[in-house]
C-alpha cells in the first residue's frame, strides 16, 4: 500500500510518523482544557471528542469519546473499529470536499502545543519473557550457555502478572527505587537504592475485547486493538535477590512507561511477518494461522542530563519467538478472563548482534562491558538524570507508521524512607 494523501500537508511527509495510513489514537489536552480523545495526523491532533459532540463523526449511537480514554470505544468491537477508521480516512483524505475540511479545521490542534496523557485505562498488566535472544543472553549470564533457556521456554510463552497501577505515559519521570539487595560480598541482604537500574525495550499489546474462556490464536489476534512502545523498567540488583523461586516482584514494580499513541492493528496489517522456525513443535492451541509478528524497526537512545542522546541499540519486533496473539491465547487457557484495557508486554526485544540488545543488562553484559556514549561518558546501567527513549516505525512504500516517543528520565532515589524507624 502506498502513502495515502491527506489535505493536511504535514501528513504527506514520507519521513513523518503519522501519515493518513497511521491514524493512531491518544488522549491530549491544551491549556486549561480537560484531556480528550484525538488522533495524530501529521504534525496535528484532530479532536475526535469534539467531532463526536458536534455530530460530525460518531462511532456509535451513544457517546464513547466523551471520556479521556479509549476503553469505551474499544468495547464496540472490531467491526466498529474498522468502520470508524475508514470514515476518518475519508474525512482526512486529499479527496475530501472543501466543506468537509471546513468542518474539521476548527478541531485541529498543533501537536507541539498539546500535552499527551495515558491513552487508555490499564485494567491488568502482564509482562512476557518471549524474545529468544534476550532469554539466551540473560540465561547465559546467570546459568551458562548450556542451560541458558529454561526447559519449558521453547514450548510456552512465559510471563508474570505486573502492576497496572505503575504504568505511566511517556515523559513521566521515573524515581530510582529502593529495595532489598544482596551482592556477592554481602553476608545478608541490605536495604538500598538500586545501583543496577535498567530498561527493557518492548512492544505492548492493548487488548480491546474481553474473554470469558480459552480463545484461539486467531481469535486472540482479533481481540487486540493496537500496540504501544513499552519500557519495562527493571532494578536488576533487586531482581537478582528476589526472583528465585517465584520470579520478578518489586524489581519490576517501579514503573512501566508506554508511548502515548495506540497504533492500531489495522495500521500495522501491511507489515505482518511470520514468527521464526521452531526447535520443537508447539502444542496445537499455540499454532498460528498466519503471520502474527510485525516488521517494526526499534531504537533506544540514552541522553545524560543536558547532553545529546546516543543511540545504544537498534533491533526489530520480528525477532520475537512468540507473538502477542500467542501470548494472549495462552493467557486464556486456564479460563483467566481478559478485560478491555489489559496490557501485554512482549518481553525484551533483542536481536542477534551486540548492538541489537534491548536492555542495558545485555548491552553491557551484566555491567562488565561498559558502553561508551557519544559524550565520552560510560554507562553500565542508568544513572540519575539519564533520559532513556524508545522509538519505532514500520516502513511502507513512501511512508512510515511511527509510534511516537516512549521516554523517561531517571530521578535520584528518595531519602531512606525508613530512616529512624
Amino acid at each position: 500500500m502506498p502513502l495515502l494523501k491527506s489535505w493536511i500537508d504535514s501528513a504527506n511527509d514520507p519521513e513523518g510518523p503519522f501519515p493518513l495510513n497511521n491514524l493512531p489514537y491518544g488522549v491530549f489536552s491544551t491549556g486549561e482544557e480537560e484531556p480528550r480523545c484525538g488522533t495524530a495526523i501529521g504534525a496535528m491532533i484532530l479532536d475526535l471528542a469534539a467531532l463526536e459532540e458536534e455530530g460530525i463523526l460518531a462511532a456509535a449511537s451513544d457517546p464513547v469519546l466523551d471520556v479521556p480514554f479509549w476503553n469505551d470505544f474499544m468495547e464496540l468491537g472490531p467491526k466498529a473499529w474498522e468502520s470508524y477508521r475508514a470514515r476518518l480516512q475519508q474525512l482526512l483524505s486529499a479527496e475530501a470536499p472543501a466543506e468537509t475540511r471546513a468542518l474539521l479545521e476548527p478541531h485541529l490542534v498543533a501537536m507541539d502545543t498539546a500535552e499527551l496523557h495515558l491513552p487508555f485505562l490499564v485494567s491488568e498488566y502482564t509482562d512476557f519473557y518471549a524474545g529468544r535472544h534476550h532469554a539466551e543472553n540473560v540465561g547465559t549470564m546467570f546459568r551458562g550457555p548450556e542451560n541458558a533457556l529454561p526447559p519449558n521456554w521453547l514450548s510456552i510463552p512465559i510471563g508474570y502478572n505486573g502492576r497496572a497501577s505503575s504504568v505511566v505515559v511517556s515523559g513521566t519521570p521515573v524515581r530510582r527505587p529502593w529495595g532489598q539487595v544482596k551482592g556477592p560480598e554481602d553476608d545478608l541482604p541490605r536495604f538500598a537504592p538500586s545501583a543496577r537500574f535498567d530498561i527493557e525495550l518492548e512492544l505492548g499489546a492493548v487488548v480491546g475485547q474481553p474473554s470469558d474462556g480459552p480463545v484461539t490464536v486467531a481469535e486472540a489476534d482479533r481481540m487486540i486493538f493496537g500496540y504501544v512502545l513499552l519500557n519495562d523498567w527493571s532494578a536488576r540488583d533487586i531482581q537478582a535477590w528476589e526472583y528465585q523461586p517465584l520470579g520478578p516482584f518489586q524489581a519490576k514494580a517501579t514503573a512501566t512507561t508506554i508511548s502515548p499513541w495506540i497504533i492500531t492493528r489495522a495500521a500495522l496489517e501491511p507489515f505482518r511477518v511470520p514468527t521464526p522456525g521452531r526447535d520443537r513443535p508447539l502444542l496445537p492451541y499455540l499454532r498460528e494461522p498466519g503471520p502474527m509478528l510485525y516488521d517494526i524497526g526499534l531504537e533506544v537512545t540514552l541522553a545524560p542530563e543536558g547532553k545529546a542522546p546516543t543511540t545504544i541499540a537498534r533491533t526489530n519486533y520480528r525477532e520475537m519467538y512468540y507473538s502477542a496473539a500467542q501470548q494472549l491465547a495462552h493467557h486464556t487457557t486456564s479460563g483467566c478472563p481478559m478485560n478491555v484495557g489489559d496490557l501485554l508486554g512482549s518481553g525484551t526485544i533483542s536481536g542477534p548482534a551486540k548492538d541489537s540488545r534491548g536492555s542495558l543488562l545485555e548491552l553491557t553484559w551484566g555491567g562488565n562491558e561498559p558502553l561508551t556514549l557519544a559524550t565520552g561518558e560510560s554507562r553500565r546501567f542508568a544513572e540519575d538524570g539519564d533520559t532513556l527513549s524508545l522509538t519505532g516505525a514500520a516502513l511502507g512504500d513512501g511512508y512510515r507508521i511511527g509510534f511516537g516517543r516512549c521516554a523517561g528520565t531517571v530521578l535520584e532515589a528518595l531519602a531512606d524512607p525508613y530512616a529512624g524507624s
